[in-house]
């Protein structure tokens, strides 16, 4: 599948349809501040068909589950299912990969194992020293979670296609990473970047960017971890000052405003020197659920901009 195949009309965009990613494009729904809290990453090898929920529809055995759910719960860490694009429903040739990513400032790592069935996952998560080894190449992972939300189907899986001729080795398919409005989402790993509506006319030079150290900010949903105000304010210091770099812009301190809770002023390492971010958190009521399978509306939450500067002595 090329790039090129993919210019036809999108099955998302089916106007007899409702489809949150659609819904979302239509009211300019705002992506930002919105990546998930995960300080760190379980992915495992599952060719699925994947459940609603990735855990509890893997078919794992209690213990299994159990251990993993411990591993995520001590580690700060989101579990993912992956599967490589053409091995939807079926192994791969040597399948039974897992990896552990860290996402977390200062410490952005990737190892990855292997064992011969998920029986043998409690006791690789126990010694991660010995089951996995370190890697340095980045992980591309796409949202493709069709039973969680149609859109992420529909939209995630020609950009998994697309990335997959150029770079098979990094591009893995996965479950649910939240935000299916903003599909397709892409998770550029170790350093836990959420991109939302990634076209896939874009998705190799969205890696090639990333490979080089750098990322499209009007794509850019936040970094996993941080908390949303932060996400809010390096959203609008990458625009004010044309940041691309992955790596800037990190947070060095948090202070809410003591009179109105709203209102976060968050500083950043600036390219010169610190910046003090301020920000107010609105929410934004929709006409429209914000899911396919939402059933009723509900209101999503932004950033304001209340002043951008350096930081006074």
């Amino acid at each position: 599948m090329t790039a090129e195949s993919l210019t036809r009309q999108d099955p998302a965009d089916d106007p007899t349809q409702f489809r949150c990613s659609a819904a979302a494009r239509e009211r300019d729904d705002p992506l930002f501040a919105s990546a998930p809290p995960a300080r760190r990453w379980l992915l495992v090898e599952h060719p699925g068909p994947w459940g609603f929920q990735a855990l509890g529809g893997a078919g794992f055995s209690a213990p299994v589950v159990e251990a993993i759910d411990e591993f995520c719960r001590t580690h700060e860490a989101r579990f993912q299912l992956i599967r490589r694009t053409a091995a939807r429903g079926a192994p791969t040739e040597a399948g039974g990969r897992f990896a552990v990513v860290d996402s977390r400032i200062g410490h952005e790592s990737v190892r990855w194992g292997r064992v011969d069935s998920p029986e043998a996952l409690p006791n690789a998560l126990a010694d991660l020293e010995a089951s996995t080894t370190p890697s340095d190449d980045p992980v591309y992972l796409v949202c493709a979670h069709g039973r969680h939300d149609a859109c992420c189907a529909m939209r995630g899986r020609p950009v998994a296609a697309v990335l997959a001729t150029e770079f098979a080795d990094r591009t893995w398919e996965t479950t649910h990473t939240g935000g299916d409005r903003f599909a397709a989402n892409v998770v550029l790993l170790p350093h836990g970047l959420i991109l939302g509506r990634v076209p896939a006319t874009d998705a190799v030079r969205v890696a090639e960017r990333y490979d080089a150290g750098e990322v499209d900010p009007t794509m850019v949903r936040g970094r996993a971890g941080l908390a949303p105000a932060v996400q809010g304010a390096q959203h609008h210091a990458r625009l004010a000052l044309s940041e691309h770099r992955v790596a800037a812009l990190a947070p060095l301190e948090v202070t809410p405003d003591p009179t109105e809770p709203a209102v976060v002023t968050v500083r950043l390492a600036g390219p010169e020197g610190p910046l003090d971010v301020t920000v107010r958190e609105r929410w934004i009521p929709s006409a429209t659920p914000l899911t396919c399978n939402a059933g009723r509306n509900a209101s999503m939450r932004t950033y304001d901009l209340v002043s951008l500067g350096p930081t006074r002595p």
